[in-house]
């Protein structure tokens, strides 16, 4: 039986069609109250049109979320941050507790996506250097597997991601005593998610204390964080701040490594100019390097500053109660102090204005969705974590290099972005209509086009193969990692995702390459198999649900309907463009084997259709439920698919290893199957790995506090509840119950196909 796929070509035009809303993609004015912010982003910050009846209070909505803390809590520290720059802070409004933090919860880190660090490589290892020969279709192909070689492991290793600098109080008692966890008292610390500024209040030795901190939105410009502290302490001089430079990570593992203090003589902190005003540093480590400046305005106390160690320093105010600075780092160096970096940061004062703009911007902008009046008990809870995932998303997810998957609050995988898990990282923000942190995304993708063709070549293939775990220069990492696929697809989905917003030539113009060579690539992945008298995908290949042997698995469900998908978009976008179908693609799009089922259910894949038969196939992801659910379900019988939903939620082992993501996926699968009760008991449902903390993480186990594809999947899967997708029920919010338990009020969404 061939699979053929769906045939309707979807060629709408109109965004009428497309969107839920009419909304198209529009610039943010420059006229709108973004202040002098908006003046200095050197990028195209885009967000969707607001409508122009707006229902939803949108101020009201997202305060009344505002995470607000009365007690120290390691599992929630709060963090600022510009999309490309995170801030991470304790209860203190700064980083004065990390080790706490670290040692039982969350940790305090300074992360920018453009800081890498990169060891000496004495024997110039090459990624061939991991490579081990694979047979499949007839033929031996290196890949390179071995990870655990000495060149895999400093293939692994490097780069990896560098923490910047941290920003602690700094006082001592009158004995001497350093400032303990007791010390602070009365705590009171709240978030304010509508202008991006964290205000904390607290006492120490019965004096008030309050800090406010932001971060400026800007990208281009240095990455800044502002600080304002007013104590009675300050002006006795007993209270400032210290500013260290750890050496990097104690890399370990793979997962949320601790920061480095050690060996202090391998790395340097050099004074490149200092005044009363100004202290501009340059850390250096290897190659790697940048400035950190911290600096007052004239209308602010002066500064007193002294070194307390080859990496340390403490600053207080030379008078007065306040203490205010701002903190700026970046990648670029001056050649020496003759030259110091331009005196154009950012005031203080300056900083908290343009975070109170843009964030007021931000969230008038795009999509929202309320549960107001609703009589379910959960509403309250998921309307919470939906607001604190926008947040979260946003600070961390903007950068000009993809992100890990623990974003700029600490490192995993070295740092490394994991390109399978780019679509529940990202495709969210086309959604809610904020497409240009998508567009920011694949920007990356498109100058990285020439190390995917080159892939390609490398193994035969046509067009573009893209890598899995990767640093910004794109180059792949050893282990499994490369015999990947699903991560193949998403450059034309997501592609896909921003015409739908703006279906215009321009969009057509700026992704076809993208879209094309990734087709030409996935097609010449498939391998004739006469037996079967149609193509087949693998082996070797490692498919979604990742426990199966890469050398036998062939054919895996959720793979093959996203290659029918991916291909049928990549013609529709030749159709757009005026060109003919591909004969090529066609002829392998329409000639793919049924996707696997045995006694009536979906299984894993072909070559072991094991997964109803054997208990220990039963963990991991379940991704052939991503065939309807992520995707339309092109090959989907939907009456197959609703016995292996069933299937799934009565036998899955949902407490060894399932994933923060795999709740809001399958939650999208129940919507499409018109179950929508099942799909929210389903996103809600109370498992190990589906918990959200005060500060809206998603924690997964000890050692991966932070987990945020949890937090992008969760978006997705409400977009889709509360905006419908092609072919959805008529009514609103089609994914929530219409029995009257829940109310949800919902605009500005744009539906998956």
């Amino acid at each position: 039986m061939r699979f053929h796929c769906m045939q309707g070509r979807n060629r709408e035009s109109n965004a009428k069609k497309i969107s839920s809303t009419g909304s198209v993609i529009k610039a943010f004015p420059p006229v709108c109250a973004i202040l002098f912010c908006a003046l200095l982003f050197t990028g195209p910050v885009l967000f969707a049109a607001p409508l122009a009846t707006e229902k939803i209070d949108r101020h009201a909505l997202v305060t009344r979320h505002n995470p607000h803390l009365e007690k120290m809590d390691p599992w929630a520290p709060l963090s600022v941050g510009n999309g490309q720059f995170c801030f991470t802070a304790d209860i203190t409004g700064l980083q004065t507790f990390s080790d706490h933090y670290f040692a039982n919860g969350i940790p305090l880190e300074t992360m920018a996506r453009w800081a890498w660090h990169e060891d000496p490589n004495p024997h110039s290892y090459q990624l061939a250097d991991a490579n081990t020969d694979y047979t499949g279709g007839g033929k031996i192909q290196p890949y390179p597997t071995l990870g655990s070689s000495p060149a895999g492991k400093w293939l692994r290793e490097n780069p990896h991601d560098m923490p910047l600098a941290q920003l602690g109080l700094s006082f001592t008692h009158a004995d001497g005593r350093a400032l303990a966890l007791t010390d602070v008292e009365q705590m009171n610390q709240t978030l304010d998610m509508w202008s991006g500024v964290l205000t904390s209040r607290y006492s120490i030795d019965g004096q008030p204390v309050v800090v406010t901190t932001a971060s400026f939105p800007a990208q281009g410009i240095d990455d800044t964080i502002a600080v304002r502290i007013e104590s009675p302490l300050v002006a006795s001089g007993k209270l400032g701040v210290r500013l260290a430079f750890p050496r990097g990570h104690d890399i370990k593992g793979i997962s949320n490594p601790d920061l480095d203090w050690s060996r202090p003589a391998s790395y340097s902190t050099t004074i490149l100019s200092q005044n009363e005003r100004r202290l501009t540093l340059v850390n250096a480590r290897d190659a790697f390097h940048y400035t950190a400046t911290l600096a007052t305005s004239a209308a602010s106390a002066a500064l007193d500053m002294a070194r307390t160690g080859p990496h340390a320093f403490r600053i207080a105010a030379a008078s007065g109660e306040v203490l205010e600075f701002t903190l700026a780092f970046s990648p670029e160096v001056a050649v020496n102090a003759s030259t110091p970096p331009s005196n154009d940061t950012p005031s203080a004062a300056a900083v908290f204005s343009a975070s109170a703009a843009y964030w007021k911007a931000f969230w008038q902008s795009g999509a929202a969705v309320e549960f107001k009046g609703s009589t379910d008990a959960r509403a309250t809870e998921l309307e919470r974590r939906v607001i604190l995932s926008q947040y979260l998303t946003a600070i961390q997810f903007g950068g000009n290099f993809p992100p890990q998957e623990s974003g700029l609050t600490n490192s995993t995988w070295f740092g490394k972005h994991h390109t399978e898990m780019v679509w529940w990282h990202v495709a969210h923000f086309a959604q809610w209509g904020r497409g240009a942190f998508l567009a920011n995304t694949l920007r990356w993708y498109q100058s990285a086009l020439p190390v995917a063709r080159a892939i390609a070549q490398s193994r035969g293939l046509q067009g573009a193969r893209w890598p899995k775990m990767i640093g910004p220069n794109g180059r792949e990492s050893p282990g499994g990692n490369p015999l990947i696929v699903w991560n193949q697809p998403h450059m034309i989905y997501l592609s896909e995702l921003l015409y739908r917003n703006d279906p215009t030539p321009k969009t057509l113009a700026l992704y076809r390459d993208l879209v094309f060579e990734t087709a030409e690539g996935m097609a010449s992945m498939l391998r004739w198999d006469e037996a079967r008298d149609s193509y087949a995908l693998g082996p070797p290949l490692w498919i979604a649900q990742e426990i199966y042997d890469q050398n036998t698995s062939k054919n895996p469900t959720y793979e093959l309907s996203y290659w029918a998908r991916g291909l049928e978009i990549a013609q529709q976008w030749r159709e757009r463009l005026g060109l003919p179908r591909d004969l090529e693609w066609e002829k392998k799009r329409t000639h793919l084997p049924p996707l696997a089922q045995k006694e009536g259910k979906y299984v894993a894949l072909e070559s072991t259709p094991d997964t109803w038969d054997n208990i220990a196939s039963r963990h991991d992801h379940p991704s052939f439920l991503m065939a309807l659910g992520q995707l339309p379900g092109d090959g989907v019988d939907r009456t197959v698919m609703r016995r292996t939903l069933d299937a799934v939620l009565k036998e899955w082992d949902w407490e060894a290893k399932i994933w923060g993501w795999d709740y809001p996926m399958i939650a999208m699968t129940a919507a499409r199957l018109n179950a929508p009760a099942q799909a929210v008991d389903i996103l809600l449902k109370n498992g190990p790995h589906n918990a959200y903390t005060a500060n809206g993480h998603n924690p997964q186990r000890p050692g991966l506090p932070v987990y945020l594809p949890g937090n992008g999947a969760l978006l997705s899967a409400v977009a889709l509840m509360a905006g419908g997708w092609d072919g959805a029920p008529a009514y609103d919010a089609p994914g929530f119950p219409q029995d009257g338990s829940w109310v949800v009020h919902a605009e500005g969404f744009h539906r998956l196909p």
